[in-house]
């Protein structure tokens, strides 16, 4: 068999630990056996990007910008025990939040359905897409401890030099805390574009949410926002999509959500996605089960696994010890890459194969054989645990092109 040939580099971000060896064994039994794959490689491990005082993530995000198309490997975000483990020169920053910031991108994540494995919500039988504003809010915040008997307030120095003030509280009566957070419009802008642009896509709804009754100016300007970009821009395509665009209180959403049968997509503010996308990927099974891809206003977009690089298994890796890694979300993530690279070159037969690929990857877990981890939740009669390299090898002998 001929193998199918690429027109235009993916770019591929490799990654670190356990995931790091995954990312491989799915490259050589998964993928090149039948793509003729063409890739601009660059290293995120954590050791190539203190090398390169993490120019390296910056180059990947650029190429991203300028090949349209990025395929991403779980990366470590160091703290303190990493700094001494890998001897950095400084503690690097997340690549995922370099690469959105680079991309002014929106982050979707979007649970895989596998028979045997249920969900918490019995009415959940389609999956729910989260949409996360990845900028502002708490995530750049700045704060600062009250001591009793101060004052705080919130002042805007407008470019000619006048002061607005607003009193934020007089701590009378006990020490305190405050914060200031902060949006822009711009980002505001980009994340509505980026999510009415996936809707259509993915041909679903798009629900959104804050809690603009209470905050009557910052929440209300994303209300705003999102209402003007969708009346002047989109109002006409969802129409002839047949899907709509809602918008209620936070509080409320949660509610209807957990009432729905899903199938929608569930745009939230910054630290609501960050919340909800973890309590969704645990309902509907775990985060070795939720796709993940970035999508930028101008239609980048760059995919990976939702969860981490399983350290605990790549030291047991380490040791020469066989593993038993759930592999499907890394896999999902080139999956997506390779389709969204057929679709936007008119490569039927590479978006073909990211679909077998897919199907053949379901149809493992579905005859039972899967990790320990997906093993311990799926309520199949009959299963059996395999190592990674051997759960991969089933999934290879069920690819039909």
């Amino acid at each position: 068999m001929s193998k199918i040939q690429m027109k235009t580099p993916l770019v591929e971000m490799d990654g670190d630990e356990m995931t790091r060896v995954i990312w491989q064994m799915i490259k050589d039994k998964l993928i090149l056996p039948y793509v003729d794959l063409k890739t601009e490689y660059y290293d995120l491990g954590l050791v190539h990007r203190n090398e390169t005082n993490d120019q390296v993530t910056i180059d990947s995000a650029e190429a991203t910008k300028k090949y349209g198309v990025a395929v991403k490997c779980a990366t470590i975000t160091p703290n303190a025990q990493r700094m001494t483990e890998y001897d950095l020169k400084e503690m690097w920053k997340s690549p995922n939040g370099t690469i959105r910031a680079i991309l002014d991108g929106t982050v979707f994540r979007k649970p895989i359905l596998v028979k045997g494995i249920t969900p918490y919500i019995p009415t959940w039988t389609k999956p729910i897409t989260i949409a996360r504003h990845a900028y502002g809010d708490i995530y750049k915040n700045t704060e600062l401890k009250a001591a009793q008997g101060s004052k705080a307030e919130l002042v805007i120095t407008d470019p000619d030099g006048t002061e607005t003030r607003a009193l934020i509280h007089e701590f009378k009566n006990s020490d305190g805390i405050v914060q200031g957070v902060h949006n822009t419009d711009k980002s505001i802008s980009s994340f509505a574009r980026a999510c009415f642009n996936y809707a259509l896509d993915a041909g679903e709804n798009l629900w959104f949410a804050a809690k603009d009754t209470i905050s009557k100016t910052y929440d209300h300007r994303f209300k705003d926002i999102f209402a003007e970009i969708y009346e002047n821009e989109y109002k006409d395509k969802f129409a002839a999509k047949g899907i709509e665009y809602f918008y209620t209180l936070i509080d409320d959403v949660v509610a209807r959500v957990i009432r729905s049968e899903g199938g929608f997509i569930w745009a939230c503010k910054n630290y609501d996605g960050d919340v909800m996308s973890d309590m969704l990927a645990t309902a509907y099974g775990s985060l070795g089960l939720m796709t993940s891809v970035l999508v930028s206003p101008d239609g980048k977009y760059e995919y990976e696994a939702a969860h981490g690089t399983v350290t605990r298994h790549y030291y047991n890796h380490l040791k020469g010890e066989k593993t038993s890694t759930n592999p499907i979300a890394t896999i999902f993530a080139w999956s997506g890459a390779l389709r969204k690279r057929g679709e936007m070159d008119g490569l039927p037969e590479l978006m073909h194969y990211a679909d077998a690929l897919e199907k053949a990857s379901i149809q493992t877990m579905e005859d039972g054989i899967m990790d320990k981890n997906l093993s311990a939740m799926s309520t199949l009669p009959d299963k059996r645990v395999v190592y990674t390299e051997e759960f991969l090898d089933e999934i290879a002998k069920r690819i039909v092109l």
